[in-house]
């Protein structure tokens, strides 16, 4: 992973070169309405509050858990055992991009949401918010933080969420058979569950036959290491991807038939 240092010196590089992210200028129609209508929709939504307020209390929780890490680990703290605050402070996704997939669930309506790494499910609830009608699936390894997850979900009344805990290199191939056998696919997927570059490219690899041409993936720190940003270069490449979209920390993925040719854009945000 990169240090601090060297993530400030690309997120620097990343905004001279990223376009305004204001959409004038931009000739998809497609990209210049998810950046008026979603990227720059300063709107709060009364729930915010009870989500944030959540966070506030796992981040101030001194409970300490045995953490099963099967990720890339954490930049901060590689032992096992780790306060529930600890783990808040430094893993939970910053409410900027949690509003962000909370703005793309209520403006795309995808009916089924799978999410790679709930962590405490702080992202897992922004994106139950944007469509309380979708079936929203959410992965995690560590039991114990799934169970501060689930705690948190009840907290917040959340019933469209299904837990699914265990190693994602189970637990993925499971669900993804399921749904092929159901003759079911996915629309929106957020890819936050290992930060490495083979798992990562498996994981969309794994996807690709359960995602259809409105589906849309986000992937996760996609500048956070050298594997990342490599992965994050191959995804974007494959044939079927014909439209990406870089942020910086997160990246977006479109599949949509109507771009005849390839194209990848970097917006700031």
């Amino acid at each position: 992973m990169y240090s601090k240092i060297q993530l400030v010196k690309k997120y620097l590089r990343y905004l001279l070169i990223a376009s305004n992210g204001k959409g004038h200028g931009m000739h998809s129609p497609f990209v210049f309405e998810l950046i008026t209508k979603i990227l720059n929709d300063k709107r709060k939504y009364p729930f915010y509050d009870d989500i944030e307020q959540l966070r506030c209390r796992l981040k101030q929780d001194n409970r300490v858990l045995e953490i099963e890490d099967f990720g890339a680990g954490s930049r901060v703290n590689p032992t096992n055992k780790r306060k529930v605050s600890a783990i808040a402070k430094s893993a939970l996704k910053p409410n900027k991009y949690s509003r962000l997939l909370f703005r793309m669930v209520q403006f795309y309506q995808p009916k089924s949401v799978l999410e790679l790494g709930t962590c405490f499910g702080i992202t897992t609830a922004y994106l139950a918010q944007g469509n309380k009608d979708a079936e929203v699936f959410t992965m995690e390894g560590a039991k114990e933080i799934a169970e501060v997850a689930k705690q948190g979900f009840q907290a917040l009344g959340m019933e469209n969420i299904e837990l699914i805990l265990g190693n994602m290199d189970n637990t993925l191939p499971k669900i993804i058979s399921k749904f092929q056998n159901e003759h079911k696919t996915f629309d929106f997927v957020f890819v936050d569950g290992n930060h490495r570059e083979e798992p990562t490219l498996r994981y969309f690899m794994q996807l690709l036959p359960v995602l259809n041409e409105h589906s849309i993936l986000v992937f996760d720190d996609i500048h956070w290491s050298e594997e990342m940003k490599a992965a994050w270069h191959k995804i974007i490449a494959n044939e079927k991807v014909t439209l990406s979209i870089d942020l910086f920390f997160v990246g977006l993925v479109f599949f949509r038939n109507e771009n005849k040719v390839k194209q990848h854009f970097s917006i700031r945000f």
